[in-house]
């Protein structure tokens, strides 16, 4: 993927595909740059590498393999290993004439572009971006203009991983900011005390 600010980044990994779009680990670890791509210039392209095993010429070589009375899809799971659902990927975003050249074909099959157009609604997310700015917060994670109020999790604004280490993550910064809590009320009796002792 291409970011707003041209940096290329990649990445081996998994991702759902549904009636409605794509997401999973893949998808989420590029989240930050997708949404920022889709604010910026409407949409979000991705290339995927449907064969990451196998080099660009080696695909050729198999594309080119005499395929007889086998449908182009039955070749590319046979000779190839594609899943059906990289096979309806590559018939739904190529022209007829890329699919039937195999040096282009092979190209796509290595850095198939697809286009992602929006985030899915915020009430169906996982993880969402924004939050108070660590500035805002001392080591306890209270916040510095309103003693007393304290944040966690995703409370925070980070771009935060999801599953086990977004779980993580926020009961860190909890058990952090509990025991900030309570240091927080004890200096707050602490000062209570002293002015009771001073009277």
């Amino acid at each position: 993927m291409k970011n707003i600010h041209k940096e290329t980044f990649s990445k081996t990994g998994q991702f759902v595909i549904t009636e409605r779009g794509v997401e999973g680990s893949l998808i989420y670890a590029f989240s930050a740059d997708i949404r920022e791509t889709i604010q910026a210039s409407g949409f979000a392209e991705i290339a995927l590498d449907l064969l990451p095993g196998k080099s660009q010429e080696r695909v050729i070589e198999e594309l080119s393999s005499p395929r007889g009375s086998r449908s182009l899809s039955s070749h590319l799971r046979s000779k190839l290993g594609l899943h059906p659902v990289h096979c309806a990927l590559l018939h739904e975003n190529l022209p007829v004439s890329v699919i039937q050249d195999n040096v282009a074909l092979a190209k796509s099959i290595k850095a198939l572009p697809l286009r992602l157009q929006s985030p899915f609604p915020i009430d169906e997310a996982i993880s969402s971006a924004g939050g108070v700015a660590f500035a805002e917060v001392n080591k306890d994670f209270m916040l510095i203009s309103k003693p007393g109020w304290f944040c966690a999790g995703e409370m925070l604004d980070w771009e935060a991983p999801t599953g086990g280490y977004l779980l993580s993550a926020c009961f860190a910064t909890g058990v952090t900011a509990g025991q900030g809590v309570v240091n927080w009320l004890g200096h707050k009796e602490l000062v209570v005390g002293e002015k009771e002792n001073d009277r």
